[in-house]
């Protein structure tokens, strides 16, 4: 072998290294957040690892969320913050009965089966990512135009991304479990101190651009639907989860 068929064959082969860690490194980029939850939510399986939600917020000098029982003078508590899902050393060898407490009384949601706890942001414009992107690194965003818990009409709770394929991990982390969801499932939401409980009734898969419970809010029926990408960590698809109050 000449010594320019050695350095031809020097070139392609770093080529070809680097094209395979760079589809690698897409791939984790891509799906990586989506294994780490799975791999998360068998453990919790295998392990038996049950959440359950308080029922009640305590604050200094008051307990809130619990209206038919009396208002009574409490000492403060400190709560350490919560996270959106627990990690590996809490589901690993944590206690097998864990308490999950909303993140923000004001609006958080609360998915037992899969340890899920996070922010819920109001108000928040569905068909402006500008506006949506931002929010959904912190939490999950509720649809402008849509109902709030308690009223009659569809709730929408979203966790998505639609920009660049190698973001999407980023923004939908918090619900790539609702495909674990199925009917009785519980989902707690706490807004404005209070407590909402509700109960999943069926799952569906539409089109990224179908709009029409959104559009169609009321309907003067309450419903909460959360939606996120489908398949996990693509735009393609969207799948959303329907509870009805419990």
């Amino acid at each position: 072998m000449t010594t320019k068929d050695r350095m031809r064959f020097l070139v392609v082969r770093t080529i070809g290294n680097f094209l395979v860690l760079f589809a690698i490194f897409g791939v984790l980029a891509t799906f990586g957040p989506a294994l780490y939850y799975e791999v998360q939510f068998r453990i919790i399986q295998v392990r038996g690892v049950h959440f359950s939600v308080s029922g009640q917020i305590v604050q200094a000098n008051k307990v809130i969320g619990t209206p038919e029982v009396p208002e009574v003078p409490v000492a403060p508590v400190v709560v350490e913050p919560a996270r959106a899902i627990p990690g590996f050393g809490d589901i690993l060898s944590g206690p097998t009965e864990q308490i999950l407490t909303p993140i923000d009384p004001n609006f958080s949601i609360l998915i037992p089966k899969v340890g899920a706890n996070a922010k819920v942001f109001r108000n928040v414009d569905p068909g402006n990512p500008d506006v949506f992107l931002p929010i959904l690194k912190e939490g999950v965003a509720h649809a402008a135009g849509t109902y709030l818990p308690g009223q009659k009409g569809n709730i929408y709770l979203f966790a998505h991304s639609t920009d660049n394929f190698w973001d999407v991990g980023r923004y939908n982390a918090i619900f790539y479990l609702l495909k674990d969801l199925n009917k009785d499932d519980e989902i707690v939401i706490f807004f404005q101190n209070v407590r909402h409980n509700y109960r999943v009734t069926k799952t569906e898969i539409t089109s990224s651009s179908n709009v029409s419970y959104i559009s169609h809010a009321s309907t003067g029926k309450e419903l909460l639907i959360l939606q996120t990408c489908w398949p996990p960590g693509t735009t393609w698809q969207r799948l959303l989860v329907f509870a009805g109050p419990k």
